[in-house]
């Protein structure tokens, strides 16, 4: 399974260690069934960077107001405050920001996330949409670039991901 992310998200939270993360959805209208707990979820950036940056082991998921996501999560949610998670929240759902709406928004919760570094960055995989915030489901011993699963998770173990900054 691969999720799209922004950099803010993916900067915020490969600067902070923690034993599982919110990868939100901020949507929030359906109910994410595309994996078992324990299957491996990666997340690539926005276009135009065009890189898987990381992932976790998808732990469960769940349709939930944002401030419950906060109250949960915290910064593990990849933002500093509630009112910066609800501001990224209002704009992709293009609706102006209110600091006081409590949005819907998908939990995906990955367990052992990891972040890679730079030089570990793989290439999207020509079957993802680069332009695309929805999930795609990715046969991972099938699909080009050779991202299985056992590949990504040896190029980003865990033990050797850090922070980095994708700003050139």
């Amino acid at each position: 399974m691969l999720g799209v992310t922004d950099l803010d998200w993916f900067e915020f939270r490969s600067a902070r260690d923690a034993e599982e993360v919110n990868f939100w959805q901020p949507g929030g209208r359906s109910q994410f069934r595309a994996l078992q707990p324990g299957e491996l979820f990666l997340f690539k950036l926005h276009s135009p960077n065009n890189f898987i940056v990381g992932g976790g082991l998808f732990g469960h998921a769940s349709i939930v107001p944002i401030s419950l996501a906060w109250d949960a999560f915290g910064e593990r949610n990849g933002a500093s405050s509630l009112d910066e998670m609800r501001v990224r929240v209002a704009r992709y759902r293009r609706e102006p920001v209110d600091l006081r709406t409590d949005y819907s928004i998908g939990c995906r919760m990955l367990e052992q996330p990891f972040f890679c570094l730079r030089d570990q960055n793989q290439d999207t995989p020509g079957s993802s949409a680069p332009g695309s915030v929805c999930f795609r489901g990715l046969v991972m011993a099938a699909v080009d670039g050779d991202i299985s699963a056992n590949a990504m998770q040896s190029r980003c173990a865990p033990q050797s991901c850090n922070a980095m900054a994708l700003k050139s």
